[in-house]
């Protein structure tokens, strides 16, 4: 939930109730809703939430969505609370994926709302895309200003960084990160939002091209060292699948 102390967008609601919970304890009006993608999880509120306030959805247009809905695409910006949101094309987990980004303005960083495509230190299962796109979708979030702060959709921190330790052990700054995510959710707090800075140093989905990530991926997926770049990714996001 992004709000100005009076009014609230709320992004990707998988149930209505926490939204109105929260709604009714900081007096807000909710004045939008952002949705990424089609999954349940992350639109089985929006019909009670767009009933019960009026609110107008906002979401991927080659998806299917509770309707009404405006739809968007690469390119377009999607208006809410006086913000204008940068629409990104980011298929890969589903099919018609989109993020929303919302440049910096005086005493705000950059913020980036990115669904289930970047977690931190993660990405989201390949279900309907292919590697190639995913790898082209991680790209194009990667390359954002640094100090965008990643709202993803999902607390799976400290389950990507395990894995992420697999592949990188010699990486100074994933251990750094991971120690201070320790301690986050020791004390019940979240680990995020991230900062994209830090995900292009500890993300092995960020850093598949990186040295180290790929000598890890060939040694673990018998790799031939020509291995095209979707095919080294698809293989790092095979072993994550099948990581225990």
């Amino acid at each position: 939930m992004l709000h100005d102390g009076s009014s609230a967008i709320v992004v990707d609601p998988g149930d209505a109730q926490p939204v109105f919970d929260a709604l009714a304890h900081h007096k807000l009006q909710l004045a939008a809703i952002l949705v990424t993608h089609h999954h349940a999880d992350h639109t089985g509120g929006v019909a009670a939430l767009h009933a019960a306030t009026g609110a107008p959805v906002h979401g991927p247009a080659r998806e299917r969505i509770p309707e009404p809905f405006t739809p968007y695409a690469q390119g377009d910006i999607a208006e809410a609370l006086g913000l204008r949101f940068e629409v990104i094309d980011v298929p890969g987990h589903t099919a018609g994926h989109i993020a929303y980004f919302l440049s910096a303005a005086e005493g705000r960083e950059p913020l980036l709302f990115c669904g289930d495509t970047l977690f931190s230190g993660g990405c989201g299962r390949l279900f309907e895309g292919t590697p190639a796109q995913m790898l082209a979708s991680l790209d194009a979030l990667a390359a954002l200003p640094g100090d965008t702060r990643v709202c993803c959709a999902h607390e799976y921190t400290l389950a990507n960084l395990r894995f992420a330790r697999a592949v990188e052990p010699g990486n100074a700054d994933l251990t750094h990160y991971n120690a201070r995510c320790e301690s986050l959710r020791a004390q019940g707090q979240p680990t995020l939002p991230s900062q994209l800075a830090t995900e292009r140093l500890i993300n092995p989905f960020l850093r598949s091209r990186e040295a180290t990530v790929l000598r890890a991926v060939r040694a673990h997926a018998e790799l031939s060292a020509n291995a095209a770049e979707a095919d080294v990714f698809a293989a790092l996001r095979q072993w994550k699948n099948d990581f225990r």
